[in-house]
């Protein structure tokens, strides 16, 4: 559990904060970055909530839980030969979790002619806009795993989320107007 008595500690004031091991790292960080962008993306959640959420609010309550998982896990560096169990690592079943809620959302579905424009209805332009935050937080995972050992589960954790926040999208613009489909050249000159 965990307990936070006060909010300020005054000990990033120089522009460096600790990760969860204790190590202190500059504020620009990239793996302060990355896990600052899951931050960004849970807080786009909570404004998904606000706006209707498409009737899934279980669902996006308990990927919140998750994403708190996946910044824990990316605050913590993997150790070589870190022992399972040993600190909290985001799991197969949780990214598994979200195939099976992308299956059931997308079964109703009608199959896409063309790529969808971010927007429609204010729950749906939500979506469309935590899955592209939730690319950015993917890429930046990716770019500190270049240099850092990161558990490869963060990964596909996210790629799953964007795709699941895709459907959610267009389950949120289901019924009247639907989504807005993009036209290739559709904004040609009339020259």
């Amino acid at each position: 559990m965990v307990y936070l008595s006060r909010i300020y500690t005054k000990t990033g004031d120089q522009g460096d904060t600790a990760l969860g091991d204790g190590t202190r790292v500059p504020k620009d960080h990239v793996r302060i970055a990355a896990y600052g962008s899951v931050d960004e993306l849970n807080a786009v959640l909570g404004l998904l909530l606000a706006h209707g959420a498409g009737g899934e609010a279980e669902l996006l309550r308990s990927i919140q839980n998750d994403l708190f998982d996946v910044g824990a896990d990316l605050c913590v560096p993997q150790e070589a030969g870190e022992t399972p169990g040993r600190r909290l690592r985001v799991r197969p079943e949780q990214a598994a979790r979200l195939e099976a809620a992308i299956d059931r959302l997308n079964a109703g579905l009608a199959p896409l002619t063309s790529f969808v424009l971010p927007g429609g209805r204010p729950a749906a332009a939500w979506a469309h806009l935590a899955r592209a935050v939730c690319r950015r937080a993917e890429r930046d995972v990716v770019t500190l795993a270049r240099s850092e050992a990161v558990n490869p589960q963060v990964v596909v954790y996210l790629n799953r989320l964007s795709d699941l926040l895709f459907v959610l999208a267009r389950v949120c613009n289901q019924g009247e107007g639907g989504d807005d489909l993009w036209t290739p050249g559709g904004t040609g000159s009339s020259e």
